[in-house]
């Protein structure tokens, strides 16, 4: 089930919100229960065989994890890492099988000749949210930091719909003290009000930005595929369309996850915090799917040595941090080659600043030029990277960047010539050519990208708007947005709010799914 079809909108959202409100009145675990069993419709809807597949996930990794607590505690630690990396091994060969097999088995074939197959393995929804999701909870009960073991609220931590299908990726000692409140069973109006703004920005940013502007990239991309030498104007139009429609995809989820979940008083973590304002790549990662990168940081960074150990192995560790993080979001060379490269980021960043450490420079107070150009070059290193994300292939890719480079010149679009009048024709008296566009790159996809530009870095992003109503919980190290661009409770705010609301359901019949979901 989709957070933008009607069905969700109009029976699934207010039944399950009706009964969570009235079984919270009278008994606060059968609304736990009402809300799991009905995240597990949520995931059924899809394809109902996997809801046996959740189920046993979440009983495997509940009894793993109350096992190796008490092994723990009992003070019987060797069992318990042993019953930990048992467990995680497990959850691991499961997000193999279905996710990676068929990948690694081709490469096989097609090193050995051999015809070897699994046939066709349909990807779960979600199963690395899941997963990752759960082994956080393995984790931190060897560790000690998980101390609810009530079945219901396990299951409900693991299903909750707002998170489920795309993250963010929860701790377990961030959800369990929030389902023991006894306040958020019971319906409070200013976080229904905020939820409902939030989501409703999430789903405008979903239906009238991102499935706008997706379809100007989609023939880009394809042409790439075909061999076809891209212009500049091309390649960059295409690699623009995606950057922007995968940021207003991810965000909208993200909002809407939000959203939702303050309908039922529960607050998630940020998992998306205007990633293009980033200044460094380090930044990016602070700021872009903000749960993976903590897991990734807690959970594989840190345990490899981190950077405890020499430069060499510190810069060892991020590269093969990234590359897993890479094949985390798809099973194909092209994902692993865009982990590689942000991994090449980063160790380029840290080594950057040592060398400016080096040398006596503040790091701790840049100039606002040099934030200006760290944040150009690190949008332009990650729009690089998106079109390998995106690619269907390698050489599609080497298609794109090349044609980004310049390399098959910089031809603007003939159509444009008689519509420029005599701004064209002075323009192609001083050199600039116009050629045939093969149709590939339109003045309305220009415009988009102006328009998107400006909102991606001079617009407040939307927890920042909605900051009044804390709908997440503290996202560290960030100061609190104290800009007027600031939403609260007030009758007249219903009006635009009602406007967003009937332009989003209006256009619900273009509907598609989040570009998170394939991962």
């Amino acid at each position: 089930m989709l957070f933008n079809s009607l069905p969700f909108l109009f029976v699934f959202l207010p039944v399950v919100l009706i009964g969570f409100f009235v079984l919270g009145r009278y008994n606060r675990l059968a609304a736990a229960g009402w809300l799991a069993l009905a995240s597990f419709v949520f995931y059924g809807w899809w394809n109902p065989k996997y809801v046996l597949l959740l189920a046993g996930s979440i009983l495997f990794n509940y009894y793993a994890g109350m096992a190796i607590a008490r092994a723990v505690l009992g003070g019987v630690t060797k069992h318990g890492k042993r019953l930990l990396i048992f467990a995680i091994v497990t959850n691991l060969a499961l997000l193999a099988y279905y996710k990676y097999a068929n990948f690694f088995l081709s490469n096989y074939n097609a090193l050995t000749g051999s015809g070897l197959g699994f046939g066709e393995i349909i990807l779960p929804l979600g199963i690395s949210f899941f997963t990752f999701t759960q082994i956080a909870f393995l984790v931190d009960a060897y560790q000690g930091k998980a101390r609810e073991y009530n079945l219901v609220h396990y299951g409900l931590f693991v299903t909750y719909f707002p998170h489920l299908i795309a993250g963010p990726i929860l701790h377990h000692g961030e959800m369990m003290p929030q389902f023991a409140r006894p306040e958020i069973y019971r319906a409070d109006w200013d976080n229904l009000a905020a939820g409902i703004t939030l989501f409703l920005l999430g789903l405008f940013k979903k239906v009238m930005i991102a499935d706008e502007i997706g379809p100007y990239g989609t023939p880009i991309f394809e042409a790439a595929q075909a061999g076809v030498a891209l212009t500049f104007l091309e390649a960059w139009g295409g690699a623009l369309a995606y950057t922007f429609q995968l940021y207003f995809d991810f965000s909208g989820y993200s909002d809407m996850a939000l959203g939702l979940s303050l309908l039922f008083g529960v607050r998630l973590p940020v998992n998306f915090h205007s990633p293009y304002k980033a200044v460094n790549i380090a930044d990016f990662w602070r700021r872009w799917h903000m749960t993976l990168s903590r897991f990734l940081r807690d959970y594989l960074y840190v345990p490899m040595g981190g950077n405890r150990k020499s430069k060499l192995r510190r810069y060892m560790n991020l590269l093969l941090t990234m590359l897993l993080g890479g094949l985390w979001h798809g099973a194909g060379w092209t994902f692993v080659l865009w982990g590689a490269l942000h991994g090449v980021y980063l160790v380029i960043y840290h080594a950057w600043h040592a060398l400016r450490r080096s040398l006596g420079h503040d790091l701790r107070h840049p100039t606002w030029w040099g934030r200006c150009l760290g944040c150009s070059l690190t949008f332009v290193a990650v729009v690089a990277g998106w079109v390998v994300f995106r690619a269907e292939s390698l050489p599609a890719a080497g298609q794109m960047l090349s044609g980004m480079a310049g390399l098959h010149g910089f031809t603007l679009p003939d159509v444009w010539l008689a519509k420029w009048g005599a701004f064209g024709q002075w323009l192609a008296q001083h050199g600039a050519t116009f050629d045939d566009s093969r149709g590939l790159v339109r003045a309305s996809l220009i415009n988009w990208i102006v328009i998107l530009c400006a909102v991606v870095w001079l617009a407040p992003n939307s927890q920042q708007i909605m900051t009044r109503a804390r709908p997440t919980l503290p996202i560290p190290g960030v100061t609190a947005y104290a800009g007027r661009w600031q939403w609260r409770p007030a009758t007249w705010l219903a009006v635009p709010v009602a406007v967003l609301a009937v332009l989003c359901v209006v256009n619900l019949h273009k509907q598609s799914e989040f570009l998170y979901f394939q991962f």
